[in-house]
């Protein structure tokens, strides 16, 4: 059965998700660079693109940057005024990013900053950053809720908070992984969404070249 996935993945970035030169040589780049291939598909990096451009983001956050891959396809979403920010705690990984972003011409709409993500996001709450149109966490696991506690108070009524890799090719319905960090720690986040007073969530199931996996995609209320 993975095979028809890649392989419908595959006609789908065809159609929408074509990578150009940029997002062909950051994936190159990585590997170059002994980097994890974790980086989101062309087809869920187009996803990405289309949920920023629906919510007419201007003011984008990342929790994990890697290479740059989905910042790019995010950045490409902002309006000419737009702004990103992107956490990245390697910061051999985020000079390897600052480079992808400078090829794709993002480099004045995208910052990466460096540093473990639960020490800089309240250092942005504490600073009074402007909230953020659209969230997109994709960085370690075990602390999802934290993450997401902590970027909803970077947030404002119908921001979109994104989470990917909830799913873990099914480990999160398995009793003999339930004591996972990473299973456990995207569990937390879910149980959370689904009880949360402060937005409308699901969780997507995605197949393809990545396998088995999903994401949760949560919308701020008014009035939270």
């Amino acid at each position: 059965m993975t095979d028809i996935f890649s392989a419908v993945d595959g006609y789908i970035e065809g159609l929408f998700a074509k990578e150009d030169d940029a997002l062909a040589a950051a994936v190159a780049d990585m590997e170059a660079a002994a980097m994890p291939g974790i980086s989101v598909s062309p087809v869920l990096g187009r996803l990405l693109f289309v949920l920023a451009k629906a919510v007419r983001a201007r003011r984008i956050l990342e929790i994990g940057t890697l290479g740059g891959y989905s910042a790019i396809w995010l950045g490409r979403a902002l309006p000419e005024d737009g702004r990103m920010i992107s956490l990245e705690v390697d910061p051999r990984h985020g000079t390897v990013a600052r480079k992808n972003l400078a090829r794709a011409g993002l480099s004045e709409k995208v910052e990466v900053h460096e540093g473990a993500a639960l020490d800089i996001l309240p250092r942005l709450i504490a600073s009074d950053e402007p909230p953020f149109d659209f969230i997109f966490i994709d960085a370690d696991k075990e602390p999802y809720l934290d993450y997401f506690e902590l970027s909803l108070r970077l947030s404002k009524p119908g921001t979109m908070i994104v989470a990917d890799n909830v799913i873990r090719h099914g480990a999160v319905i398995d009793p003999a992984r339930a004591e996972n960090p990473a299973v456990a720690g995207v569990k937390r986040l879910s149980d959370a969404l689904a009880a949360h007073p402060a937005v409308d969530a699901t969780i997507i199931q995605t197949v393809g070249v990545k396998s088995h996996d999903g994401l949760a995609l949560a919308v701020v209320r008014e009035g939270r």
